[in-house]
């Protein structure tokens, strides 16, 4: 493994449950592949910008004249998408707001999940631009969502698991850190995500 790329999105710092989990998972990591390049990106702190009408041409057109016109406008999208296809495994480290995903993590996605870089229309449908990679999903809530009556409201792993199997992703695990606001459950959380860490194939 040459590198690996953390995505972290809380912007809560060390009262934040996904980077607790993360602390640990990046620990494991670096004993395991001590090789291996470790990027830790926090798109909360680094305010990532929405797509504006100029990001997005800049990014999305197919007119090699705008395109080069439009080239400064693409620059930090360029920077996002290389560090993710040189990267072996990509981990995304979220806690879930209001059933879905930040929108510093969306703005993220929004500028990597691009035409011609991370994905393809052929005649087939979608083809994938960054497969062979691996993925590892550290989900914090403050209730249960993987299974019992809270997981239809859920928006989060299953958005994260299609998007990243968009562009070609397939091999994706999950730790999660739920419970964090229920009583009788918050003191088992992180001991119950730390055994998920050790549990992960990496």
């Amino acid at each position: 493994m040459n590198q690996i790329l953390m995505i972290e999105v809380s912007p809560r710092g060390k009262d934040s449950a996904s980077r607790a989990v993360t602390e640990t998972l990046a620990a494991r990591l670096s004993a395991l592949h001590p090789e291996a390049k470790l990027i830790r990106r926090d798109v909360a702190a680094e305010h990532l910008p929405h797509l504006d009408d100029i990001t997005l041409r800049a990014i999305s057109s197919n007119d090699p004249a705008e395109v080069e016109r439009l080239k400064a406008a693409a620059t930090l999208s360029d920077e996002l998408t290389d560090e993710l296809l040189a990267s072996d495994l990509l981990v995304i480290s979220t806690p879930m707001w209001n059933f879905g995903i930040p929108s510093a993590l969306k703005a993220w996605i929004d500028l990597v999940v691009r035409p011609g870089r991370t994905f393809r229309y052929d005649s087939g449908g979608v083809d994938g631009l960054a497969s062979g990679k691996k993925a590892i999903l550290v989900l914090a809530s403050g209730g249960v969502f993987s299974d019992g009556p809270w997981r239809p409201f859920d928006f989060v792993e299953p958005y994260l698991r299609h998007i990243l199997g968009f562009i070609g992703i397939a091999d994706v695990q999950t730790v999660r850190a739920e419970g964090t606001h229920l009583p009788h459950l918050a003191p088992e959380v992180a001991p119950k995500a730390s055994r998920a860490v050790e549990a992960l194939l990496l």
